[in-house]
């Protein structure tokens, strides 16, 4: 079997110098093109950079952001009107998460050796000077919460009292005194903290899928519980007013879909009831953020994928449309001090995600970042068509389909499974599913039984033994795609990542006959191993929605693929992080092994210095480039066979 597991110096400067753009080869499609010219067309599509994560400088006159076009996400910074960006560290591992302190001239920021969850929290002038770790750099997991208002803590939680649990942090910048706000069990968090430093507002996961909001008093660690509700509820943001006497927050108490509303904190402490002030029958509130004067709110509402602005005015209590969003995702909202601009990162299908300014006043958006896709016409690439189909229980699903352009008829097409499990296909850049499709393969991304974003009692139906029928769900999805003529029956991939990992492999042992070809990045196929290796916590809060491995063992036996490996005749490509503590790489240790021994056709990638999932860019390159080929030989696409 010949293998393309390293890319040669020489094909990567013919990419650079060749002048043959990737738009270019993909309208050759569906001709056959040379090796060459296919890992070219790859590559170039996998070093598009992105920009994501921005936050304001104390004066509003600076952008600090994060973006990879160094090779490795690292802390940048750039005027907020527009200009030069500065880079402002220079780590070998990637920086995962940054914030610029509302007060000081600090950035804090979230680092992750070797890719993994093992994230410790530093801060650094934005000049790149004064770096310091406030975090103790072992084996523990940090995540970086924020700011408080004043600036004087940085808002972190870790495990390192406890490995199953993420307690809450207040530590000094200065010297790195850390003050514990709250134990947790599991995982837990700390949105806000009032503006007089009374009162913090907690979130604490039950399960996935279920959790809580609480205020703490500061000064005794007395907690009240705001969000009592029965059965599974979300709630987020938890946000104060400058008055310390409101919070607002997202919920679906009594609802399916996620709304936004508010609780009124009395004189003593005492909560009210949530107060929703903005609800959707066709949307889920994603996320908002207040400006620093309390007079104004930015909401986003996920739209079946596709995220819309809504502006609110606290005073009169109008909601007002945002204008029309540079990108159909957005995220990393942040308001200027002053109040009268807004930032975020915005991407779509067809765009890198990149950094704009909303000027309120004008309600129109200035872009701060071009992140670079050198040989790449964004204009060409496919943008997907959102497609409703039906499961085997009448239940209604979607999904994101990138039709191969000059295909017509059934075509070789690859089905990707999302992870999570409750995490949601979205029509963002994606590099992969790109070249696919220059390369004459259309992709289909479903939101299967369990994916978010749809509401409450959706993004439960696979909980525990009900896996089943999310399993069957690939089955109805690949059924609908062959009868509308858009899937060649002898000719279908399957891939994911993470959760969809494990759907790859449910996937090809339910359905031995059914893929040509399967790529598993980084997926869970034993629940067994997976409990006992992952991390503590994760542990702690997944037996909801997997099943309780000492109540429930035989039902996560069956469930899990490994035990069925025999039926595999499924060629495979297994990818993999050296140091993913999520999902550990025993997982997919066990499938290669496997099939090994049974003689089955599988090619192994393992990145040394990766964890769940690829932040590098020549890791993200090298991993494109393998997946690619691989349906590309494996499902004899048109452009491979002419």
């Amino acid at each position: 079997m010949t293998s393309y597991l390293t890319l040669s110096m020489v094909t990567r400067r013919r990419l650079l110098g060749s002048g043959i753009s990737a738009a270019a080869l993909a309208a050759t499609a569906p001709r056959a093109l040379a090796q060459d010219d296919v890992e070219r067309l790859v590559i170039a599509m996998a070093r598009v950079g992105s920009a994501g994560s921005p936050s304001f400088s104390p004066d509003g006159t600076r952008i600090a952001f994060i973006t990879n076009i160094s090779g490795v996400p690292q802390v940048w910074t750039a005027p907020s009107t527009g200009g030069y960006p500065t880079m402002v560290t220079a780590f070998d591992d990637p920086v995962t998460g940054a914030v610029w302190s509302p007060r000081d001239e600090l950035i804090a920021l979230s680092v992750a050796p070797g890719g993994g969850l093992n994230e410790q929290i530093h801060v650094v002038r934005p000049d790149g000077t004064a770096l310091r770790r406030l975090t103790e750099g072992g084996t523990e997991n940090n995540f970086l919460d924020g700011w408080t208002h004043d600036g004087r803590f940085v808002v972190l939680s870790s495990n390192k009292r406890n490995p199953a649990s993420t307690d809450s942090y207040l530590v000094d910048p200065s010297g790195g005194q850390a003050r514990m706000v709250a134990e947790h069990r599991g995982r837990g968090g700390l949105p806000d903290v009032s503006r007089d430093g009374r009162y913090a507002t907690l979130t604490r996961v039950v399960s996935r899928g279920d959790n809580n909001l609480y205020l703490v008093d500061l000064g005794n660690g007395s907690e009240r519980l705001l969000t009592a509700h029965a059965g599974p509820g979300q709630f987020g943001w938890g946000e104060f007013t400058p008055d310390g006497r409101t919070i607002f927050v997202t919920s679906n108490k009594d609802r399916d879909r996620t709304a936004f509303g508010m609780i009124r904190i009395a004189a003593d402490g005492r909560p009210g009831p949530i107060e929703l002030f903005a609800a959707r029958d066709d949307a889920e509130a994603e996320t908002g953020v207040l400006n620093e004067q309390g007079t104004q709110a930015a909401l986003v509402w996920n739209v079946a994928g596709r995220n819309e602005l809504q502006l609110y005015d606290v005073r009169t209590g109008r909601l007002t449309p945002g204008p029309r969003l540079p990108g159909d995702i957005v995220g990393g909202l942040d308001f200027q001090k002053g109040g009268g601009r807004l930032v975020l990162s915005a991407s779509g299908a067809n765009r890198p995600s990149d950094i704009h300014v909303l000027e309120l006043s004008n309600r129109r958006f200035t872009q701060i970042t071009r992140s670079p896709h050198p040989g790449v016409d964004l204009a060409t690439l496919v943008v997907p068509e959102l497609v409703t189909y039906r499961a085997h229980d009448g239940l209604e699903l979607s999904g994101w389909l990138y039709r191969a352009k000059g295909v017509r008829g059934p075509g070789p097409t690859v089905f990707s499974f999302h992870g999570g499990p409750e995490g949601q296909e979205r029509p963002g850049f994606n590099s992969t599913y790109q070249a696919l499709v220059a390369r004459g393969i259309s992709v289909f991304a479903p939101n299967v039984r369990g994916s978010s974003g749809f509401g409450k009692r959706f993004v439960n139906l696979d909980n525990g033994a009900l896996r089943e029928n999310g399993v069957r769900d690939i089955k109805s999805t690949v059924d609908h795609l062959v009868r509308t003529g858009v899937a060649d029956p002898r000719r279908l991939g399957i891939m994911g990542g993470s959760y969809g990992g494990y759907m790859v492999m449910a996937g090809v042992t339910e359905w031995p006959d059914m893929f040509a070809a399967g790529a598993n990045l980084y997926g869970v196929v034993n629940f067994d191993t997976f409990f006992k290796q992952t991390q503590p916590w994760m542990a702690a809060i997944s037996k909801v929605e997997y099943g309780d491995p000492d109540r429930e063992a035989e039902m996560l036996k069956r469930l899990s693929p490994i035990h069925r490996v025999d039926r595999i005749k499924t060629p495979l490509l297994v990818l993999h992080g050296a140091n993913d503590t999520n999902v550990p790489v025993v997982e997919a240790e066990q499938v290669v092994d496997s099939l090994k021994q049974r003689r089955v056709p599988v090619e192994y990638v393992l990145f040394p210095d990766e964890g769940h999932g690829w932040r590098k860019i020549p890791n993200r390159i090298r991993a494109t480039v393998e997946i690619v080929r691989f349906f590309d030989q494996r499902l004899k696409a048109p452009a491979a066979s002419a």
